[in-house]
């Protein structure tokens, strides 16, 4: 299972997810403009949906988001680009999380729950207007954030938008708008959608005219992205795509070379945490390309594991194949990687190796597994024929990494801040290194003392003996983290937590 939530202007939505798409228990709360109250909410609902059935986490957020490295760019209504969400959410569940911007999530939810086409446009309609889009039923994600549809311009001297434009087609044809078009018009802000409809059936100009500015605009937008992606159909998804399917009669294409079926998606407000808890699984390979049966007549559905190429278009009893969602862990299959366990001498990061090595399966390389066999077997040296040592050794262990097969992940145990960064940089690049994830070991610098002090009998000739000690607390007050890719920070005067850690990396990893 996995739990999917998702962030809208108005609700935020969760619900645990079986590997099927279906809704096991759904939960609800009141959006916030607030990022840290959103997490809260959001981190709440996951501790009363989460069991130790639940492998992964997914979250489908508004705005721009690159889902490979699981970073919230901007936001719109809800923006939560200050805020670690993926990295908090793990730390606080100890479970890999996916993020992914909303809108491709709820499209993957339609394409695994019954749109049987291979190329679709999809629309979300709410507080603002999200976007998707899926060729040979998988997204398009461009360098990052591709399929930013609410934020087609559809007047170049229209409302102002969040993303810093002027007449973006979420001004005018989202609920917000809707909201403005209702009290433009004199009507009160308790009039809804339905009662328009209602009016417009009975003769009533006004709410006419709000449908049809509400309407148009939308119908501009749908016919540049038919222009765009050629789809086989365009969807309108969220709390208002139904009666925004409606409301386009008020505003038919007109131009011959942009027509494509519309028609609203299938699972409404339920389609975004389906979707995310869908991706969590995928990305965990928890479930694969699967092809939805069903029968002619029959309304259940039950699920067989196919490649798409064994699907036949012609053949009305298999009809849709769930998307192979565009995980970074299938592109990242064959590139090495390392998790850069960082930290200054004393700082634990030993102990954290080993116990992610141990966990994870990983094989862990440090400066001293390396380095101590030689001053052994050299009887020992200076500090600076120890330093030396360092260096070769630094080397060696790229070098070993370079070697070893495709899709290898390393666990590197140093203290990278001996080096300057641009020879890690070379290093990396000549290793084929295509990620990195780092743990940043840290404890005070008293601690560190008490701690290199205890272990200067254990100490080979060569290592810095007890006059080191001032340097370490001094090194202690400045030293930082690489920040080079995801970070994780351990408090070492804590009990290790190798569950959140090693869940963590398992989301980190495959992104």
């Amino acid at each position: 299972m996995a739990i999917g939530i998702d962030i809208g202007g108005t609700n935020l939505r969760a619900a645990r997810i079986s590997a099927t798409g279906e809704i096991l228990k759904r939960m609800s709360e009141k959006s916030a403009p607030d990022p840290e109250l959103v997490l809260g909410r959001i981190a709440d609902m996951v501790r009363q949906l989460d069991t130790s059935e639940v492998a992964s986490i997914g979250i489908g957020v508004p705005g721009r988001v690159d889902a490979r490295r699981g970073t919230v760019l901007s936001g719109g209504y809800v923006d939560l680009a200050s805020v670690a969400l993926a990295q908090r959410l793990e730390c606080m569940t100890g479970k890999p999380v996916v993020i992914d911007n909303d809108c491709n999530m709820a499209l993957t939810a339609e394409m695994a729950r019954g749109a049987g086409h291979d190329n679709i446009v999809m629309f979300t309609i709410g507080t603002g207007i999200g976007g998707a889009v899926a060729e040979n039923r998988r997204i398009v994600r461009g360098r990052a954030t591709a399929g930013q549809l609410g934020h087609i311009c559809v007047d170049l001297n229209g409302e102002a938008c969040v993303c810093g434009r002027r007449g973006c087609v979420e001004t005018t044809s989202s609920g917000t708008a809707l909201g403005r078009h209702i009290a433009r018009a004199g009507l009160g802000p308790d009039v809804s959608v339905d009662q328009l409809f209602a009016r417009d059936a009975g003769g009533d100009a006004i709410a006419r005219g709000i449908l049809e500015a509400w309407a148009r605009p939308l119908r501009a937008a749908i016919d540049t992205a038919v222009a765009m992606f050629a789809p086989d159909l365009v969807l309108l998804g969220g709390g208002l795509g139904h009666a925004a399917h409606r409301a386009l009669a008020r505003a038919p294409a007109l131009a011959p070379w942009y027509q494509c079926p519309v028609e609203p998606a299938q699972l409404g407000d339920d389609a975004g945490v389906i979707g995310a808890g869908l991706q969590a699984l995928a990305a965990q390979g928890k479930i694969k390309e699967r092809t939805i049966m069903e029968a002619p007549g029959m309304g259940a559905r039950s699920t067989a594991s196919v490649t798409p190429a064994t699907s036949s278009r012609s053949s009305k009893s298999m009809l849709r194949v769930v998307p192979a969602v565009s995980t970074p862990s299938v592109r990242l299959a064959h590139a090495r990687r390392a998790v850069l366990v960082n930290g200054i001498p004393a700082s634990g990061k030993s102990t954290v190796s080993r116990g992610i090595a141990e966990r994870m399966g990983w094989p862990s390389l440090a400066l001293d597994t390396i380095k101590n066999p030689f001053l052994e077997a050299l009887g020992g040296g200076d500090r600076e024929f120890n330093r030396t040592l360092g260096r070769a050794s630094y080397q060696a262990i790229w070098s070993v990494v370079g070697e070893a097969p495709a899709g290898s992940i390393f666990v590197v145990d140093a203290w990278f801040g001996f080096q300057p960064r641009e020879l890690l940089e070379e290093h990396l690049q000549r290793a084929g290194i295509e990620q990195t994830a780092e743990i940043w070991c840290h404890a005070p610098g008293e601690v560190l003392a008490e701690r290199y002090r205890a272990r200067l009998d254990e100490r080979l000739p060569g290592h810095p003996g007890a006059a080191y000690i001032p340097e370490l607390i001094e090194l202690a007050k400045r030293a930082e983290p690489l920040r080079r890719g995801p970070l994780f920070e351990v408090d070492t005067t804590k009990p290790v937590d190798f569950e959140a850690i090693t869940g963590w990396l398992r989301g980190v990893m495959a992104a």
